[in-house]
């Protein structure tokens, strides 16, 4: 009984080891959001897509998507990991904390971003495959360092942040055009609002590790808001631009500009007020704003 009762406990203690290897790595490389870029990836893929469905295609970007994602926000924690421990919210991830090595982070995540590139180039085409590496490359070794610098690391991230849109298009065609680019520019401009709305909130966090990230100085101030509204406006014509080229019909477009209408209202809120409750209420807005107006495209054009 005795011996049976210690293999018990040495069973518990390596499930509750590997429950919290599990956890540290769904950290490191950040699931839910890494799921978000995917969903993104997907979504345009499938409405740029005309007749059957390759779905082995759709399988592949799914998962190079989810690798290379991955790897940036890997490689993101390990550059940033004295400066993680700064910050309230961050101070926790295993790199930050040492539960994880700097080599073991890096070997994971080189390692699934290489992963991540080679299966799209193989699967898809060689165009995306650069277009993963780019976003891998300036997510992590551009945006990331940039972010204690100046308030524009914001811009340039935004370039990395919505090439998945790019991705899910130019798997099904191919091709960068027109319709790429419009895709592209609404989770571009998406971006601001859902971005300084979080940065707005995060602001004293953000500041214990000398990240600039609103766009004016002191920063929760009008200029930034003004500068979140204008961003905001940009996504009501943006919105409907799909339907004008053919990408889905008249019923997304009127959700695309609700949308940009949405977003507008809550930064011009925050504008007037300069308050937190209407960061937060921009910022939940803006979490409803993409998937929405994504799955509209697609199921308009169905």
């Amino acid at each position: 009984m005795e011996a049976k009762a210690i293999h018990t406990n040495e069973s518990q203690t390596e499930l509750s080891y590997l429950k919290a290897k599990l956890a540290d790595l769904n950290q490191l490389v950040k699931l839910r959001l890494t799921f978000l870029v995917v969903f993104s990836s997907v979504v345009t893929y499938l409405t740029a897509a005309s007749g059957a469905i390759n779905w082995l295609e759709v399988a592949m970007l799914s998962l190079g998507g989810f690798l290379v994602t991955g790897a940036s926000n890997g490689i993101n924690q390990v550059i940033e990991k004295d400066f993680d421990k700064l910050m309230l919210r961050t101070a926790n991830r295993p790199v930050a904390t040492n539960r994880m090595s700097v080599m073991q982070a890096s070997i994971i995540s080189l390692s699934m971003g290489i992963s991540g590139v080679l299966i799209i180039s193989t699967f898809l085409n060689p165009l995306c495959g650069w277009l993963a590496l780019g976003a891998l490359l300036s997510y992590a070794f551009i945006y990331t360092p940039l972010k204690r610098i100046t308030p524009v690391s914001v811009l340039v991230g935004a370039f990395p942040g919505a090439i998945p849109t790019l991705l899910g298009y130019v798997a099904v065609t191919g091709k960068i055009d027109i319709v790429a680019l419009i895709l592209f520019g609404v989770q571009f401009f998406w971006q601001f609002p859902h971005f300084w709305s979080i940065a707005w909130i995060l602001d004293e966090d953000y500041k214990r590790a000398g990240f600039k990230m609103l766009p004016s100085n002191p920063g929760r101030d009008k200029g930034t808001a003004f500068q979140t509204l204008t961003f905001s406006l940009v996504l009501i014509p943006i919105g409907m631009l799909p339907y004008q080229y053919g990408v889905s019909g008249i019923v997304s477009a009127f959700i695309g500009a609700f949308g940009g209408l949405m977003l507008s209202y809550y930064s011009y809120k925050l504008f007037r007020s300069c308050e937190m409750a209407d960061a937060k209420k921009l910022m939940f807005a803006s979490f409803v704003y993409l998937p929405m107006v994504q799955l509209a495209y697609l199921i308009d054009k169905i």
